[in-house]
């Protein structure tokens, strides 16, 4: 039986039944906007050019401007703008071209984002993703695993999927999340296929959820 791509043109969902982790990731988010006009994606090169492994190709052409939104090279203005975002009301998903350097940003992630909802009972509603991790020759700066710094920041959740099933309904609960999650894409995970049902039923969706739970890690309070 011949592969299809996971998405169709625009980024619409298709009905094929093998995906790769990055097709599963496109999935969801195009899934989720198309499903909430709060939610936003943002970062680097994630508009014209479709993102640095086309996991957002298609979504400006359908979303448009206001919601597909290249950014300048600067972690700590992405997390910055998007916390601000998420406590007026947006679910916004930033997009790390590499998770290393996320760390740029670690002031805006583990003293507001992670804090709002302690200082002030405020929901934080945003999603941190990005590839992560070795074994495809990234070198010192493109292969990074950080995702303990913030497993141990109370406020945040992480989560970390193997498989492109879980990387779909993991991310779609992620964004439907009211606390602040980081979600690492391992590289070298990202090319791997995977079943996926025709219903577009995935782990963190309905009846799976508890299934999903296991692969998230949490310290936030809600």
């Amino acid at each position: 039986m011949p592969k299809t791509n996971g998405a169709g043109p625009n980024g619409s969902p298709s009905s094929g039944t093998h995906v790769t982790f990055l097709e599963a990731i496109k999935q969801a988010m195009f899934e989720e906007m198309e499903r909430d006009p709060s939610v936003i994606l943002m970062g680097e090169d994630v508009g014209v050019y479709g993102g640095a492994f086309k996991t957002s190709e298609g979504l400006l052409e359908r979303f448009g401007w206001e919601r597909v939104i290249d950014t300048p090279i600067s972690e700590s203005a992405i997390i910055g703008a998007a916390c601000g975002m998420s406590y007026c009301g947006l679910r916004p998903i930033c997009e790390m071209q590499f998770i290393d350097f996320v760390v740029c940003a670690f002031n805006q992630i583990t003293n507001f984002v992670a804090k709002g909802h302690y200082l002030w009972n405020a929901p934080a509603p945003m999603v941190i993703r990005g590839p992560s991790g070795g074994g495809v020759h990234g070198g010192p700066f493109h292969s990074a695993n950080p995702e303990m710094y913030f497993v141990h920041t109370p406020g945040l959740k992480v989560i970390y999927p193997s498989t492109p099933y879980d990387a779909k309904g993991l991310l779609k609960a992620a964004v439907r999340d009211n606390n602040p999650v980081l979600f690492f894409e391992h590289n070298f995970l990202r090319r791997h296929d995977a079943y996926l049902s025709r219903s577009g039923r995935s782990a963190g969706e309905g009846r799976n959820r508890s299934r999903s739970d296991r692969f998230a890690y949490s310290t936030a309070p809600g």
